[in-house]
């Protein structure tokens, strides 16, 4: 999801509680605050000797150790007051994935995109899910029938792929298949 989808549902949600879901059945406390907000350029070399570069948008939620117990959620028009106060001072890349990266004593941090949004009458349910990483040169490296891209049906891999700007396809002389390169 781009960051400017993002803002237009916290725009049509307004007034209603804003929850994030990191995992099945586990949300976000409710003492979570908006931290901090990443432009984040990613500029890779795979083992293969393919170059990437792609920019994406990383929101850091983190649960305040002081409102342990609180019980009433951020709202969505709170969380937008705060990425339009953002935005009004360094640019938010709206174009650009957005990301949430959360973590807690139980669950390692993480930067997780949103798998999809869910509706009622008093709040705003985003599920994030965690990605696995993968090697992206296993064509080249000899990988090819092995079981390492497990998510590539996953729509979000391919919006992941399609977005993913190649600078250089070339694969290094020295990386044939099953060689050890990778």
């Amino acid at each position: 999801m781009k960051v400017s989808e993002f803002m237009e549902v916290l725009e049509q949600q307004k007034n209603k509680e804003l929850l994030f879901s990191y995992a099945k059945d586990k949300l976000v406390g409710a003492n979570y605050h908006l931290t901090e907000v990443k432009n984040v350029q990613f500029d890779t070399t795979d083992c293969g000797g393919k170059t990437n570069f792609w920019e994406e948008t990383h929101f850091q939620l983190w649960e305040s150790p002081n409102e342990l117990g609180k019980r009433e959620y951020m709202t969505a028009d709170k969380i937008l007051a705060i990425l339009t106060k953002v935005n009004s001072i360094k640019a938010l890349k709206k174009g650009t994935e957005v990301k949430m990266e959360y973590g807690n004593e139980t669950f390692a941090t993480s930067v997780m995109p949103i798998e999809h949004i869910d509706f009622d009458e008093k709040r705003v349910y985003v599920n994030l899910f965690p990605e696995a990483t993968r090697c992206k040169a296993n064509d080249v490296c000899g990988l090819s029938g092995v079981d390492v891209d497990t998510d590539a049906e996953n729509p979000i891999f391919a919006q992941q792929k399609s977005k993913i700007m190649h600078s250089s396809s070339q694969a290094m002389s020295s990386c044939e298949p099953n060689s050890g390169c990778c």
